[in-house]
């Protein structure tokens, strides 16, 4: 599989995009993790990458999508994404994911990496955006990876994402083939779709399109309409970590999940400060799904490393979640939770009532497989999720 895998990069990679990856991303990676465990030792917070939805503005209307597109349309000011990242390389964090909504609705998007060239963004879409002039662009800037949302092949992707959507996407992955980048592709598994998602045939489909990565969720019920229906059972969340071992060892593409350690014990990047999220209004919150926070971009006149070090609310919640569970509070214990953010007077920045939403979750298994963990047992991914990581996920 490494050699494989190896000779697809080597091959399959331009040649700036493939020395702007083992730079900026391995290599700078390397270092935000030694900076970051070197602040953890001096009880010091702050993340060594950061996940930042840039608006709300999408052109999709999925199944489960927790963020709120249909109210006022909302942006991250250019200072606040600015200072976000300039505070960031002050603390060796040079990796950035962006998402939404729809990031490429993003005005002046590409200038966002032009500007930061000395970063690497790791850009989550929903892959309806590719045209020849902007991927042309993607490729001579270097230091984009793309990572296309895809929930199953078509019937079952189209089912959540809209007629027609899958087939547009192909057309987008053709022209990243095409122009040699480096790109994935972000699968939910869900209740619905796991058993196909994590067959050799899916991952086989996307390796001939280019793909060098491949970054499963596990789906949760959060939003307006949290379509519970697609939560997965305890019996399929334990198959799908099965097959996941298998499929490393088969297939000559990065297989990546961000919910077990190199020992198989079930992880919260939100709970051990590794990844913060920051909205489109600029509230700085624990995770993606979950829309509270006190502090904001703009706190402290935008020295965001004071404002997340201090906040006793951010700090709260690695305490809350430790306390109860290794995997998913939202999933596991969502009324303690809500609790826990009104005690904290958060405010809900999801311009719906997500306190209401989340209290009304049913309690239910998360990726905390107390007594049927499975650890890796291939050395590279143990040695990456023991030593190394660089931002997407590769820690467990």
């Amino acid at each position: 599989m490494l050699t494989r895998f190896a000779f697809r990069l080597a091959t399959e990679l331009a040649p700036n995009v493939a020395m702007k990856c083992a730079y900026l991303y391995g290599y700078k990676g390397f270092k935000a993790i030694r900076a970051y465990k070197k602040r953890l030792r001096d009880d010091v917070l702050y993340p060594p990458f950061m996940f930042i939805a840039l608006t709300n503005t999408c052109n999709l209307r999925c199944q489960g999508c927790w963020v709120e597109k249909e109210g006022k349309q909302r942006n991250l000011p250019r200072e606040d994404l600015d200072a976000l990242i300039e505070t960031g390389k002050k603390q060796n964090a040079y990796y950035y994911t962006l998402l939404g909504g729809e990031p490429f609705l993003y005005k002046r998007l590409l200038d966002v990496f032009e500007r930061h060239s000395d970063c690497y963004f790791q850009v989550i879409t929903n892959g309806m955006f590719f045209t020849e002039e902007n991927v042309q662009r993607l490729r001579k800037l270097g230091n984009v990876t793309p990572l296309i949302s895809i929930d199953g092949m078509q019937e079952q992707n189209d089912m959540r994402r809209g007629e027609g959507v899958f087939a547009s996407i192909e057309k987008g992955l053709a022209l990243l083939k095409k122009y040699k980048l480096f790109y994935g592709v972000a699968t939910t598994a869900t209740g619905k779709n796991m058993d196909e998602v994590m067959s050799d045939e899916y991952v086989k489909f996307f390796i001939d399109r280019g793909v060098m990565y491949l970054w499963y969720y596990i789906y949760r019920p959060v939003g307006e309409e949290s379509h519970p229906e697609y939560c997965m059972a305890r019996e399929q969340i334990i198959e799908m970590r099965r097959r996941l071992l298998g499929l490393r060892r088969k297939h000559p593409i990065l297989l990546i999940d961000t919910y077990w350690t190199a020992e198989g014990e079930a992880f919260c990047p939100a709970a051990t400060g590794l990844g913060f999220h920051v909205g489109p209004e600029g509230s700085i919150e624990p995770c993606p799904p979950l829309s509270f926070a006190r502090e904001m971009v703009r706190d402290n006149d935008r020295d965001v490393f004071k404002s997340i070090n201090e906040s006793e609310y951010l700090r709260g919640f690695q305490q809350f979640v430790k306390q109860r569970t290794k995997g998913c509070v939202i999933l596991e214990h969502p009324q303690e939770l809500v609790e826990f953010l009104q005690k904290h007077e958060t405010r809900d920045f999801s311009t719906r009532n997500a306190f209401e939403e989340i209290n009304a979750i049913k309690p239910r298994h998360s990726h905390h497989l107390d007594g049927d963990e499975i650890p890796e047992d291939y050395w590279v991914y143990r040695l990456l999720k023991k030593q190394v990581f660089f931002g997407m996920g590769a820690l467990g």
